[in-house]
């Protein structure tokens, strides 16, 4: 398997003389010719050496992949499974026993180009991955449009993606609209609308910068409407390209148990190499003869051979992390596939986790009875003249909640105060918009209206106070809102067994308790500098053994690190969430949260059913070959039989369905 170093677990990538399917065919030719030698021998009068030749020719395709791996081991220095088996073949031959000689190179062949086969399946759904992308792009050259290769691309050229095509590249919209079905690299299964850049001349410092509706990541599928796209990344850095390096990298990552069990390994296979010298001596003490006690050694050496547990874990590992990346959902490996699992407390960031990230007008309250539109258009008009995110939502959802659309005021002479809010004149009048500092230096409010925005602060809302000439005509309250699957999120979470989920953030304690109440935080903690995120994780690390970090990658990033589990929010696209988590939730979803944890136990729980089958086998067929209740026959139809069970197993994890999920 991948990571792994045991022959009978490693596949063979020679297509050899019938292609992919050699071994399988290899090993079903070593059966055919172990029938005839073995129906010549039990049914005719022929002379052995006419026997010989359907055995030797069974032993020659049932032994060949075996042989070939025994020579590469031992060339490193290894003597691994593979090599245990062609020596017990051998023995059986010796021993005249050719008839269970080729029974255990035919079933040991069999069993593996079977178990190579299956383990192909969980590959090829990482291997998609690679596939995604297509090899060519229409690249814009003057007024028309060339074909050229994907990895031809460069930075700022501009493509056209036809209708229901592949997007070549990642880039930015800057002509047409359209929805593109971003399953391939994010999970999501609903298609995303995607529009052009208002201003297609503009370049971004950042891929953040980018706004999320004119983005376009290589490898999704573009909707029925063309569009022109500027590309922002070369093919090898593309999005799809690191995705598919990282999960690469993942599948060579040992998790806990498969480091536990090439310990246990290193020690037990010389353990079994001892023992099978000694019960060649058997004779010496039981009344058998030599070649008895030699038949029993090589019966034991076939029930002794590790290769069920070799491959119990990394088949595990690897099908959890291919059905995970089909999810939406980049493991970095066994450990974190593992530990996710294990965990009974996350600790989240706030911004942009469990809120939407952006502050949204959440209170209207009018003071001077004037209508609720007139109030509207007089605030927009001056916000509308200021750069500021706050500015921007009241503006975006002032528009909204205006009934009766009659145009915007005019507005003059407006001017930013720095930390306080806004003021322009609108119709002959000064109209100011912002928190009490502002009208401080103006004689302060009326305590009436003073204690209504204190109220609304204490909810963690950003407040204004609006005054139009001499009047106070309203207040607003912005806040950010928590994301709309954070609730019931958290409550699923809840019902998996996560008893503690808590809240680190740099805002106000106010505004965590609020959000936190809302949404159903065990705890909240506000005002937090990134080094105090760092010792809160260190705390409750202490007080929970393990713990799970959900932040957006950057500045959560030393927080990530030193929990046991970092995971990355909407790291798609991000370099620094992609490299700095322990798995990465690809597209900006909450709700595929429970959906990862089920996973980790389904696989921790497989990996352990696989662990307790082949060791289990080893367990009850070693003492039964070792006192001559069975023969080797029996050994080698259940030791490949435990081999292939594992793995079957195994992928189980590639169909996997939980109840939280649709994914």
């Amino acid at each position: 398997m991948a990571g792994h170093n045991h022959g009978c677990c490693t596949p063979h990538n020679d297509n050899g003389v019938f292609g992919k399917r050699t071994e399988l065919i290899f090993a079903i030719l070593s059966g055919i010719f172990l029938i005839t030698g073995f129906l010549l021998q039990n049914f005719t009068e022929l002379s052995f050496t006419y026997i010989l030749i359907p055995y030797l020719i069974s032993y020659f395709f049932g032994g060949y992949y075996a042989f070939l791996e025994a020579v590469e081991e031992i060339s490193h220095g290894r003597f691994q499974i593979d090599f245990l088996m062609i020596v017990a073949a051998v023995g059986a031959a010796f021993l005249d026993k050719w008839a269970e000689g080729a029974l255990l190179l035919f079933l040991f062949s069999l069993g593996h180009s079977l178990e190579h086969l299956a383990m192909d399946r969980a590959r090829k759904s990482i291997e998609a991955l690679t596939n995604l992308s297509p090899k060519k792009a229409l690249k814009k050259k003057g007024e028309d449009f060339v074909e050229v290769n994907i990895e031809d691309l460069e930075v700022g050229d501009i493509i056209r993606i036809k209708p229901n095509s592949t997007v070549g590249a990642d880039g930015v919209i800057i002509k047409g609209n359209t929805s593109i079905n971003q399953a391939p690299i994010t999970g999501e299964s609903i298609p995303v609308d995607k529009e052009a850049i208002k201003d297609t001349s503009k370049t971004f410092d950042s891929d953040t910068e980018i706004p999320e509706k004119s983005r376009v990541f290589a490898g999704t599928i573009n909707g029925n409407n063309a569009i022109e796209v500027r590309v922002i990344k070369e093919s090898h850095d593309s999005t799809l390209n690191r995705l598919i390096k990282m999960v690469q990298e993942a599948q060579e990552m040992k998790s806990p148990t498969q480091l536990l069990t090439d310990k246990f390994e290193k020690y037990y296979v010389p353990a079994v190499l001892a023992l099978i010298f000694l019960l060649n001596f058997a004779f010496l003490v039981v009344d058998e003869s030599w070649s008895d006690s030699f038949y029993r050694s090589m019966a034991a050496l076939v029930a002794a051979s590790p290769c069920a547990l070799a491959i119990s874990t990394p088949s595990a590992v690897l099908s959890g992390i291919a059905r995970a990346a089909r999810g939406g959902v980049l493991i970095k490996g066994g450990k974190p596939l593992e530990d996710l699992g294990t965990l009974r407390a996350i600790a989240f960031d706030k911004t942009g986790t469990l809120t939407e990230g952006k502050p949204k007008l959440t209170d209207i309250f009018l003071l001077n009875g004037e209508s609720k539109d007139d109030f509207l258009r007089t605030v927009i008009a001056v916000e509308n003249t200021s750069n500021h995110p706050l500015a921007k939502a009241v503006v975006r959802d002032g528009k909204n909640r205006i009934e009766h659309s009659n145009g915007i005021a005019e507005v003059s002479q407006s001017e930013a105060i720095q930390g306080k809010g806004i003021q322009g004149m609108v119709n002959g009048k000064l109209v100011r918009i912002g928190n009490l500092e502002l009208y401080e230096s103006f004689g302060g409010v009326p305590n009436q209206i003073s204690e209504r925005v204190k109220a609304l602060e204490k909810q963690g809302k950003t407040v204004m106070l609006v005054q139009n000439g001499q009047d106070y005509t309203g207040i607003l309250g912005l806040m950010d809102t928590p994301r709309a699957a954070a609730k019931e999120t958290l409550s699923e979470l809840k019902k998996t067994g996560i008893r503690k989920m808590i809240m680190l953030t740099g805002d106000n304690q106010e505004v965590a308790n609020s959000v936190a109440s809302e949404i159903g935080i065990t705890e909240a903690f506000g005002n937090l500098l990134p080094e105090e995120k760092v010792q809160k994780i260190k705390q409750l690390k202490t007080e929970e053994s393990k713990i799970a970090m959900v932040g957006d990658g950057v500045n959560d990033a030393p927080a990530m690190a030193n929990s046991t589990v970092g995971i990355a929010m909407g790291a798609a696209g991000s370099d620094v969430a992609l490299e700095t988590a322990d798995i990465a939730l690809l597209a900006d979803r909450l709700e595929i949260l429970p959906f990862a944890i089920a996973l980790s136990r389904k696989a921790k729980q497989i990996i352990h059913q696989n662990l307790w089958i082949s060791l289990g086998v080893v367990a009850l067929l070693l003492p039964a070959t070792i006192f001559g209740w069975a023969n080797i026959g029996i050994a080698v139809v259940f030791h490949e039989g435990s081999t292939l069970v594992v793995v079957l197993n195994a992928l189980r994890l590639l169909g996997f369905r939980d109840k939280f999920s649709n994914f």
